[in-house]
């Protein structure tokens, strides 16, 4: 399929099989899809924590609001941001650039202090609503290569990310929750499936000057 098809195709699939799994393949393509999803800066201020273990997405079910996908879906997949983001994240940064690019400090040095200004004066509140709009776009980045590896997906915010991060341990990893994503394979009686897409015609949402 062309990538028009693909995006025809999915849906936010309400009912997954359980007994089907994606590939270890198509595993390593989410995970490196994630990887290559552009953001602000290019500092990646995001991760995403695959959860299979069963036992643990029972323990998510009530912080779902019982939305089954959780525990349906072949892999669970949260993407978080960090709880704090300073100096010290931002110079990793700059020397991930210089190991791989080989660029002199020199050159790198007045965007790397304006970047350490940056986030060592912005809130709290400024630097979650930074991040959460990282991690739409590496949300909307997984449901297109869902769309094209044909893995059906459901995005979620309805869920309570403190319960979230006490049962995944993501405190203790200076994570917290911000957007869910179960990954599989819709199930033959999922009622969404064959629901026609309702959009807008072009005409509506398209302006060009």
């Amino acid at each position: 399929m062309n990538i028009i098809e693909s995006l025809q195709w999915r849906y936010a699939t309400k009912k997954f099989d359980p007994n089907k799994k994606i590939s270890s393949t198509q595993l390593q393509t989410l995970k490196e899809a994630f990887n290559l999803t552009a953001t602000s800066y290019g500092l990646q201020a995001l991760n995403l924590v695959i959860v299979k273990n069963t036992d643990l997405r029972e323990q998510l079910l009530e912080a779902s609001f019982n939305q089954k996908q959780v525990i349906d879906a072949s892999h669970l997949l949260v993407i978080c941001y960090p709880i704090n983001f300073d100096s010290n994240n931002v110079n990793e940064y700059f020397e991930l650039v210089q190991q791989i690019r080989n660029t002199p400090e020199e050159v790198l040095k007045p965007f790397k202090d304006f970047l350490i200004h940056e986030f060592e004066t912005k809130s709290t509140v400024d630097k979650n609503i930074y991040f959460t709009k990282q991690a739409y776009i590496a949300l909307g980045n997984l449901l297109t290569t869902c769309a094209v590896e044909k893995i059906d997906a459901c995005p979620m915010e309805g869920f309570i990310p403190s319960k979230y991060d006490e049962i995944l341990g993501l405190t203790e990893k200076g994570l917290t929750s911000v957007l869910v994503l179960p990954v599989g394979f819709r199930a033959e009686d999922d009622f969404m499936a064959k629901e026609k897409k309702v959009r807008k015609p072009l005409s509506k949402t398209i302006i060009e000057l």
